[in-house]
């Protein structure tokens, strides 16, 4: 079941103009090691920094609280598996919230879509709630 949705649309000229203007005081405020990693070894580094900007800001959505009740940035964090497809993971109080809204029984999932089409960079979350399976279960057939 779908416990969460959200979106959101960023503007990778504005946050290129933020990297310039505030550099380093912004990337280690906003993203993880990781997400730095990986936007200064792309050719399109704001576009990739825009992408996760946005994926925080759709994943808060999707947590029910937007950016508020505690939720930090670094709370949220976009990584990709080795074959590219992005990944959300989160700690802090944003593990606690998603703790909050999982109901019991359930194992919580976070899909994140990102896409860029310059100047505009979107992500898109949904968090499902699967069963959690009993280790003793066994499926029929």
């Amino acid at each position: 079941m779908i416990i969460g949705i959200g979106t959101d649309l960023a503007n990778i000229d504005r946050i290129a103009r933020t990297l310039d203007r505030f550099g380093d005081r912004f990337r280690t405020r906003v993203f993880t090691a990781v997400e730095q990693q990986k936007a200064e070894a792309r050719a399109d580094t704001p576009g990739t920094y825009a992408k996760r900007w946005a994926a925080k800001e759709a994943c808060s959505k999707a947590l029910g609280t937007g950016l508020r009740m505690g939720i930090a940035w670094k709370d949220m964090a976009v990584s990709n598996l080795p074959g590219g497809q992005p990944v959300m993971e989160v700690t802090g109080w944003a593990a606690e919230r998603l703790a909050q809204i999982t109901p019991p029984g359930h194992d919580a999932v976070i899909h994140v879509s990102l896409t860029d089409d310059h100047p505009w960079a979107q992500a898109f979350v949904v968090i499902e709630a699967r069963p959690t399976l009993r280790p003793d279960y066994t499926s029929p057939g």
